[in-house]
């Protein structure tokens, strides 16, 4: 007669187990498949709104921003080296102001007044800012005394294509501006505050011939940190990418994933810890089969062995699933995007975008929590003493 390996027989008692509590065991494994499903899908839809935000907000944003230290006019050397710099895709100089945009009374409408950043830029603007084709071309052709706004700007000032606004800016100068187009990025923050106007407009305004620096749009966005630096480290200008600026909000975002990670992952450890329970309750059933195993030369290591695998089983069984519905429903939502409502959020619909890191992050927690749970009950049963069972 020969005895089967300890890792075969460790198996065959953790199977024959597992078939005498199915629907117990289906429990356990849809309770850590919805909590799965759950972690998945809601990092998924975050991913999504992270990255359709950040899109929105950089349409009218440059990924980097050079300043003078000190007011001057162009840079023929800076120029030459961002030409020269092959992860710079455009560039324009731009010189920035802030005012006071007004709309005169007119028959049957009230005045309209909002504040504004304004930008006056070149026509490179247009390959700089990733607005759509129509608002490209108007921001590209821009004239002297002409002025694109932002869409919700726009509206609060009540102002639109073909009208005239008045404009006061920073040292209390004036001119008159006609609207030559709106434009919306899909972020509210930018389209109520930003507006744009040629160079040239906005030099005449300030009465002066310098700019403020150059924006630049870059093949990959997240190198705008070593672009900047490496562009101003001999000159005297200071980098600004868009992390910086848009720091808060970066930092908001990350903390919200974190947040909604911890909360919904709470949900798949209580189901993990279900396997707890399903294992105590087997080990309690089990205690006079554990005995006789003892009695006959099964090792503590064996019957630890056999309680884990069971835990394994159940844990594989609820990833498995898990990964199958968290994944479905990423691609139901990605077929058919959640809807937003649009004056409430930057944009209108909620994209997915699943990350591997993250599949690999909920899966490699819903192991450790799995393995965690089913050590518990398979310590109490290597810990059953044969002879006071027996007798």
């Amino acid at each position: 007669m020969t005895v089967a390996p300890d890792r075969t027989l460790a198996w065959t008692l953790a199977r024959a187990h597992l078939r005498r509590r199915r629907t117990q065991n289906v429990l356990t494994i849809l309770g850590i498949a919805v909590g799965v499903m759950a972690l998945i899908a809601a990092l998924s839809l975050t991913n999504g709104f992270t990255r359709a935000l950040i899109s929105a907000t950089l349409r009218a944003s440059p990924h980097l921003s050079v300043t003078s230290y000190t007011p001057s006019g162009p840079s023929p050397d800076l120029e030459r080296a961002i030409r020269a710099d092959g992860r710079v895709q455009a560039f324009t100089p731009f010189l920035a102001d802030k005012g006071l945009l007004t709309r005169p009374a007119s028959s049957g409408r009230a005045a309209g007044v909002d504040f504004t950043t304004l930008f006056g830029v070149s026509r490179d603007a247009a390959r700089v800012l990733d607005l759509p084709p129509e608002e490209r071309l108007t921001l590209g052709t821009l004239k002297d005394g002409e002025v694109m706004l932002g869409a919700a700007l726009a509206r609060s000032v009540g102002a639109f294509s073909g009208e005239e606004v008045r404009l006061l800016n920073s040292s209390q100068r004036r001119t008159t501006l006609k609207v030559r187009g709106v434009f919306q990025t899909g972020n509210y923050l930018i389209d109520s505050a930003y507006a744009f106007t040629n160079l040239k407009t906005l030099q005449q305004l300030q009465d002066t011939t310098t700019i403020t620096g150059y924006q630049l749009r870059l093949f990959n966005p997240d190198l705008a940190p070593r672009v900047g630096d490496d562009l101003t480290r001999t000159r005297a200008y200071a980098p600004l990418p868009w992390q910086s600026l848009y720091g808060t909000l970066l930092d908001q975002l990350a903390l919200q994933k974190k947040v909604i990670a911890f909360v919904v992952l709470l949900i798949v450890v209580v189901a993990a810890f279900g396997i707890a329970n399903v294992l105590t309750l087997a080990v309690f059933e089990k205690t006079q089969e554990i005995a006789i195993l003892r009695a006959i030369g099964a090792t503590r290591t064996l019957i630890t062995r056999v309680f884990l695998i069971e835990g394994l089983i159940l844990g594989f069984g609820g990833l498995l699933l898990g990964n199958v519905l968290g994944l479905g429903i990423s691609a139901y939502f990605t077929v058919r995007p959640f809807t937003l409502p649009g004056d409430l959020y930057f944009i209108t619909t909620l994209p997915v975008e699943v990350k591997v890191t993250d599949i690999l992050g909920v899966n490699a927690i819903g192991l450790i929590t799995t393995l965690l749970a089913a050590l518990i009950p398979a310590r109490r049963a290597a810990s059953v003493e044969p002879g006071r069972i027996i007798r």
